[in-house]
């Protein structure tokens, strides 16, 4: 009853969270914004990041930048918040509306901005962010800004998001290291014509965003505030307020030694006079739909290693497909000829029985004598016919009486299967949308909220298989199972996110997310996925039958032999794991870059991706199969649990990946970005392990139940 009115607000529910993600969605090639001569283009300012660290800032928390004026630009009110969707709050977005004026066809060679004044605390922070290497991402048109290339041979020209705060170089005369803040931005937009009607009246469209920086001495400007010149620089803006040597004195009296700095707020001051300037050009080498291509930087240098890739995968997985034939061929046909033949020969042996006892008898023997001696040689023959036939039933044949008992903490596992499918049927929806293109770089934030989206709606498939499993398990608190299915896993997640967030709620950075995003995240959790996730259960409790089983289970539990030290638990979920990490460990250095490398570039071959992901999917079948055959021929009947472990062999792995990434390829400093690291890193592997290991459970699982559906056992 109760179900039947929480399925509408259900999906209303679902349906109003994602709508929220659709503003800044777009179909490349179809959906463009077009600008006319004379009209204003916003600028908006986002945040700072570095490949160095994992805590991001928002550009206008920043204390030696520009504060916004408030001013109206393009429409829009400088330092107001653009709405953002869950995928952006989560990857530390924070993007306002700027005072930069930028008029479509209009070149100003110098405009004055502001002049800012900032104390020892704040250089201090500025040369912390110069020296962790920290850029800045600005955005016009839904275009990062971006730093130019070329390659070597001056024949490519690429792009890499976001510009540097400044630049540190060491001093000719000491030797010190000294800092310089990049106070002056050329901005060039790059358009074209507008495809089209558009374009016929006159409409333009931004094909380019660059961004050009410089660092420029607040000495000889104009009355306007701008460089006297500003292409020809001799001398940048340093980091730097001459200490107070007064005040140290009085500080460290009778001390030969005076620091150079003090953190102490004497009231010094530096000004910071910020400039910029823009230029438009026309280029019409890129058309509008590609122009994201840019950001693609060594396009050419990496399909190359994509396709080095697939092709060991697909040798990976020929080898595992080749050992697989070999068993399920002997499993389906072999026993079912062998399977055939005893029975053949028992009923001959049998048949030959009766005729021998319609022969006549010698008369000198007793009746009864002879009844005796008849007797005796049915009960001889009997016995050593069912010999012969105990004897041919070897291997895992003769566990057809323990193979399908239950397992250990069945209401362990089963909970642990229904989140796996949730996460396959997530990973499945965003590896389809972001092949088919809907999900691009252009979607700020896409893949996560759609991600979040696909998670929450597939509770419905997580209730079912969870229930469907623990009916099976022959459990019959469905209630129970419903609620550890709900809250298990993803409550492990949240309480994980949660504890990661107040490190850097701690650090003021953009990348803890907001309280109400949190509360936002929790009631979709237990307002749409509980609900979700007990309508699945329920149906698939009591209207779907529990899964049969081809062979019956005895009472008395069969004594496990000694097994080989590659059969047992740990050894052979290990070892099995290492086939599908070798199919997928050169993909993962391209998305390791993504994330934690060179956060600059975007992780663009989806379909690469999705090869590689079918591919391992069809090589952890392949492994399972022929680990829990080896380990049913060893008569270990114990293979719930242990096809799961096979199937998540590999996340070990890849954690062991993560770590050795982290310290021979990144430099990643300070405790709180290591911490965010090892984290997410496990949380990533653990996702990873849980959608694998559940596909070994369900390969597993119908693989088992076809060999005994051959065996016949009284």
């Amino acid at each position: 009853m109760h179900s039947d009115y929480r399925a509408p607000l259900s999906a209303l529910l679902v349906l109003f969270a994602l709508l929220h993600s659709i503003s800044a969605f777009y179909i490349p090639g179809y959906s463009f914004k077009t600008y006319k001569d004379e009209e204003q283009i916003p600028l908006l300012v986002n945040k700072v990041y570095s490949d160095n660290t994992q805590l991001q800032y928002a550009y206008y928390d920043l204390p030696f930048v520009c504060p916004a004026s408030g001013k109206k630009h393009a429409g829009m009110q400088s330092g107001r918040s653009i709405s953002l969707n869950l995928g952006e709050v989560l990857r530390g977005d924070r993007i306002m509306m700027s005072d930069y004026d930028l008029v479509m066809g209009q070149d100003q060679d110098c405009r004055y901005l502001c002049s800012h004044q900032i104390d020892r605390g704040a250089i201090k922070r500025a040369q912390q962010l110069v020296n962790d290497g920290y850029v800045a991402e600005w955005i016009v048109d839904n275009l990062p800004g971006a730093t130019s290339f070329v390659t070597v041979d001056r024949t490519q020209k690429y792009y890499a998001a976001g510009f540097k705060l400044g630049y540190k170089d060491f001093s000719p005369v000491t030797g010190k290291p000294r800092f310089f803040i990049n106070n002056h931005l050329t901005l060039v937009i790059r358009w074209r014509k507008a495809p089209g009607r558009a374009g016929d009246r006159g409409g333009k469209v931004i094909i380019g965003f660059e961004i050009y920086t410089k660092s420029i001495g607040a000495g000889d400007r104009t009355d306007t505030g701008c460089p006297a010149d500003v292409h020809n620089v001799e001398q940048g803006l340093e980091l730097f307020i001459a200490p107070n040597s007064t005040q140290l004195a009085a500080k460290y009296p009778g001390s030969s030694y005076l620091p150079e700095q003090d953190d102490k707020d004497d009231g010094a001051k530096l000004t910071i006079p910020y400039s910029y300037s823009v230029y438009f050009r026309e280029d019409d080498r890129v058309e509008w739909a590609n122009r994201w291509d840019m950001y693609f930087n060594n396009q050419e240098e990496s399909t190359g290693i994509h396709w080095l890739a697939i092709l060991n995968s697909f040798v990976i997985a020929g080898l595992m497909s080749t050992v697989t034939a070999v068993v399920w061929n002997r499993t389906k046909y072999g026993d079912v000829r062998n399977s055939r033949d005893e029975e053949s020969k028992l009923l001959f042996k049998r048949r030959g029985r009766r005729g021998g006892s319609r022969s006549p008898r010698p008369r000198e023997k007793p009746l009864g004598s002879l009844l005796e001696q008849n007797g005796g040689i049915d009960r001889e023959d009997d016995l050593s016919s069912d010999e012969e036939s105990i004897e041919d039933i070897t291997g895992y044949k003769l566990l057809h009486g323990d193979v399908f008992r239950t397992p250990p903490y069945p209401g362990l596992l089963a909970p642990l299967i229904g989140s796996g499918m949730q996460l396959v049927f997530m990973a499945t929806g965003l590896l389809v949308l972001s092949c088919l293109g809907i999900l691009n770089p252009s979607f700020r934030g896409g893949f996560v909220s759609v991600g979040t989206g696909l998670y929450v709606f597939a509770g419905l498939f997580s209730g079912y298989f969870s229930s469907r499993v623990y009916k099976t398990f022959g459990g019959v608190n469905w209630r129970k199972n419903t609620l550890m299915t709900a809250l298990l896993f993803p409550g492990l997640v949240f309480s994980t996110m949660f504890i990661l967030n107040l490190f850097v709620w701690a650090q003021a950075s953009s990348t803890a997310m907001p309280f109400g995003t949190l509360i936002g995240l929790l009631a979709l959790w237990l307002l749409v996925q509980v609900p979700l996730v007990y309508m699945g259960s329920w149906y698939g409790f009591h209207r779907r039958k529990a899964w049969e089983h081809p062979t019956k289970t005895s009472s008395i539990p069969r004594q496990v032999p000694e097994q080989i030290w590659y059969t047992k638990n740990v050894y052979v979920a290990l070892l099995a794991g290492l086939v599908p990490f070798a199919v997928i460990f050169i993909e993962l250095l391209f998305v390791f870059r993504s994330l934690w490398q060179d956060k600059s570039g975007y992780y663009y071959v989806f379909g690469f991706l999705s090869i590689i992901s079918v591919v391992v999917i069809i090589t952890v079948v392949e492994v399972t199969m022929v680990a829990i055959y080896i380990q049913l021929c060893a008569e270990n009947y114990h293979w719930w649990w242990q096809s799961f472990y096979i199937g998540a062999g590999s996340a070990f792995w890849i954690f062991l990946y993560c770590m050795w990434y982290y310290f021979v390829k990144l430099n990643i400093q300070g405790f709180v970005s290591g911490l965010l690291f090892f984290s997410y890193s496990l949380l990533a592997c653990s996702v990873y392990g849980l959608l694998t290991g559940t596909v070994g459970f369900l390969t597993a699982y119908a693989f088992v139940r076809r060999i005994y559906g051959n065996v016949k056992a009284d």
